[in-house]
């Protein structure tokens, strides 16, 4: 059965409420609403303050119920998921997990040691996400074994930290696998370019300042700038010089 989450929440956010602060109008509508009782949905609104204590504890019932069925339906897909992640990750030799297999060494790129560091940690992080993988899934199963059908609150921690992860090797594998470093080159050198250009412009815009107020400061913010100029013209740096910067 699916359960509308808003009204799983408002529940909640009734429940979480004072007793003394709680709408009991509105309490009283909820529990005609899951119980679909008029008769006693009207008994209460003739003097609310003396079903009080009934709604609370009638409203937690139904609400417990309904997170108890939620939990279920989260762990019944999560364990599918599971599933498919056991398929992937541990169908190997005894003795063997995903970070020792062939395949996962036949993931790293030929060109590794050229990679940025942040593009080689999402590798190396993977190695560290398929042991965690391994332990987890490792504990889930003895526990299971121990207890026979395992209760969804015990599972439910076990199968959605599998999952995350299996997300998160997934989500590195992809960054790892689609760097290109032909064309992250090219927009760090375009980034360069954008840099130089503005520190360019930043020069002519203060040179004429400088001259007028030459201050210690403005010259080494110009400095600066001057650093990040890509070749220079000697007009310029024969300017700088002759207001007495660059020497």
């Amino acid at each position: 059965m699916q359960y509308n989450q808003k009204f799983t929440d408002d529940l909640k956010a009734w429940l979480d409420t004072a007793p003394a602060d709680r709408d009991l109008n509105k309490g009283a509508m909820m529990l005609l609403q899951l119980t679909g009782n008029r008769i006693l949905y009207n008994q209460m609104c003739a003097n609310l303050p003396a079903f009080a204590g009934y709604l609370a504890m009638h409203l937690q019932r139904y609400y417990n119920f309904r997170i108890k069925a939620v939990t279920h339906q989260q762990v019944q897909l999560m364990g599918e998921k599971v599933q498919h992640i056991e398929q992937a990750h541990f169908a190997y030799p005894k003795g063997t997990d995903a970070a020792q297999s062939k395949e996962f060494r036949a993931g790293k790129r030929a060109d590794h040691d050229s990679l940025p560091d942040n593009i080689k940690a999402c590798y190396v992080e993977n190695l560290s996400i398929v042991r965690r993988m391994r332990e987890v899934h490792l504990q889930l199963r003895a526990m299971e074994a121990r207890s026979g059908i395992c209760p969804d609150s015990d599972r439910y921690p076990y199968l959605k930290e599998l999952v995350e992860l299996d997300e998160r090797l997934h989500a590195n594998w992809a960054k790892y696998d689609d760097y290109d470093i032909q064309a992250a080159a090219v927009v760090h050198k375009d980034d360069a370019r954008q840099a130089s250009l503005k520190a360019l412009r930043l020069i002519n815009l203060n040179k004429s300042r400088y001259k007028k107020n030459p201050t210690p400061e403005l010259q080494a913010r110009i400095e600066g700038w001057l650093k990040q100029v890509n070749n220079p013209s000697q007009e310029l740096l024969q300017e700088l010089k002759a207001l007495g910067i660059g020497k």
